[in-house]
């Protein structure tokens, strides 16, 4: 079965359409391997035209290792889901409750849930109803990111650690139970280093989380500010990135451990309604590169 797969490279820094494959149909062990193979080649991977519900989504997810339960909402949302691992990302409202977060405006460069001392390994989104313009996904190589900065400034983060906020999403939302905060030293959220290793590729790559309330540890507020400006600017280049428009059935999958992401803004007017499972991960660790761990292991 896995001969019938077609792997189409998407932009030359990152992700990959995968056809001739049914996600709703268990894939058998040759497809699976070649599925997770092309996932660590290229970091994100399209399924176009798929029909899955949602225990549907949760068994494919599932392949690739235990799943997360969602995240918190934010407080106004209203969860129309039964399952406890399936996140819904809507601007949708019923009786003027959303049954989503994220809403239509524009979401910032992020790594999902970096805030917990375990983030996901990835994630899976699948679209059941997109809006005409707007909405779309930007991804971007953090391998890339990482491997292109200055000597200098590669050395040093190396070495730095940052805590990552936890009381906002991506949108800018304030998580169910959080209080706002001014002062990132203080929030609350895991500190992880700068650069993490991958736990199968053995590849280093930057982990920065998020820009907002996100804080360099040892550093007073205005060292870690500038020098998580200059980080921020060299790893969000568009040479590291592609987006992605959707269209009603696409699955995209991305490596949560190398991969930010990001979305434009769309029409408040549209409906736009997706399905979200995540992948259990390992705490973020770093190993300098040597002989040993330069072997690509997927």
């Amino acid at each position: 079965m896995a001969t019938s797969l077609i792997v189409k490279p998407l932009s030359p820094a990152i992700g990959a359409e995968v056809g001739g494959v049914d996600l709703a149909k268990p894939p058998d062990e040759a497809t699976f391997s070649a599925i997770h193979a092309a996932w660590m080649r290229h970091l994100v991977l399209l399924f176009r035209d798929q029909k899955l519900d949602d225990p549907g989504l949760e068994r494919f997810s599932a392949r690739f290792g235990a799943l997360d339960r969602k995240p918190l909402y934010t407080d106004e949302v209203v969860d129309t889901t039964t399952s406890d691992y399936v996140c819904v990302i809507s601007n949708v409202k019923i009786d003027d409750k959303p049954i989503g977060d994220l809403g239509d405006g524009e979401s910032v460069w992020h790594t999902d849930m970096s805030y917990n001392e375990f983030p996901p390994l990835g994630a899976a989104l699948h679209a059941l109803e997109v809006p005409p313009g707007g909405g779309e996904t930007g991804f971007t190589n953090m391998y890339l990111a990482y491997e292109t900065l200055p000597p200098v400034l590669k050395r040093q983060v190396e070495t730095l650690q940052c805590k990552h906020d936890a009381t906002r999403n991506s949108a800018g939302g304030i998580r169910r139970g959080m209080s706002a905060t001014s002062d990132p030293r203080t929030s609350p959220g895991a500190v992880h280093p700068m650069v993490r290793t991958h736990p199968v590729t053995g590849r280093n790559a930057l982990y920065l989380g998020r820009r907002h309330n996100a804080y360099i540890v040892g550093l007073s507020l205005e060292e870690s500010e500038a020098l998580l400006n200059e980080i921020w600017a060299h790893a969000t280049q568009p040479q590291f990135s592609w987006h992605h428009s959707w269209r009603v059935g696409d699955v995209l999958m991305w490596d949560n451990s190398c991969v930010m992401h990001r979305r434009n803004a769309f029409d408040p007017a549209a409906r736009r309604v997706m399905h979200r499972t995540q992948i259990k991960g390992d705490k973020p660790v770093f190993q300098p590169l040597t002989a040993a761990n330069l072997t690509v292991r997927a």
